[in-house]
């Protein structure tokens, strides 16, 4: 008797998050990709991987997971302490300029991401339907214009030059604390695990269901 055809794989959606940093014991990002691996979105198996918050190593890992994965859709998140929603971010940069130390203790100053690189990648996720989609749903957000100079820059630039001239739809999220990192800071903002794991998993699927532009929408800053 003929054995069955092997059922095709399905798309894979990958989705980073980091180690802690900066004295945490806890990063929300990695908490958030950990809760959704395995998941399906719109179509598409969710697999989790966890970056080194290190300049060098971040990016041979993240490398790699585009290789091993083939994704149709490449996702990182990141730790934003002090910001108050998820902030969808349009814009990378291309230089590393750390104001503290990473885990690896490298503190590159005014060097590029990239030699020789464009000096910016916009994303390529539907950044304004993205937070339209999670205001609907009571998840703060808003479109972020800068993702700072450290690692989640660094990454996000990585990912956006890996992916550049291809059709996977690629992009960065920062995330707040969690209530208990915020409880340490006074004031600080924060979102429940709950509250931001519902919110990736939205913009996952609108990330990937989006047709044609993005939403002609405000989301600048003044300053």
């Amino acid at each position: 008797m003929p054995r069955a055809a092997a059922r095709p794989a399905a798309p894979v959606i990958l989705l980073t998050g980091f180690e802690p940093f900066g004295g945490e014991s806890v990063n929300p990002s990695w908490l958030i990709a950990s809760a959704l691996d395995g998941e399906t979105v719109a179509g598409s198996t969710v697999r989790a991987v966890r970056l080194p918050t290190e300049f060098r190593a971040s990016l041979r890992v993240l490398r790699a997971a585009l290789r091993r994965h083939e994704p149709r859709l490449a996702v990182s998140l990141g730790q934003a302490g002090g910001r108050a929603e998820l902030s969808i971010e349009r814009i990378a940069i291309n230089v590393d300029d750390a104001r503290i130390p990473d885990n690896a203790d490298a503190r590159p100053i005014d060097v590029p991401v990239v030699r020789g690189g464009p000096a910016a990648y916009f994303s390529t996720l539907p950044v304004k339907a993205i937070v339209a989609g999670l205001a609907a749903r009571g998840v703060p957000a808003a479109v972020s214009q800068t993702a700072g100079t450290f690692v989640c820059n660094h990454v996000f630039y990585g990912l956006q030059h890996a992916l550049a001239g291809t059709r996977v739809r690629s992009g960065f999220v920062h995330v707040p604390y969690l209530p208990e990192q915020a409880a340490v800071w006074p004031g600080a903002p924060s979102l429940p695990l709950s509250t931001m794991v519902d919110g990736v998993r939205e913009a996952l699927r609108i990330a990937a269901t989006h047709v044609g532009p993005d939403l002609k929408v405000g989301g600048g800053a003044i300053d």
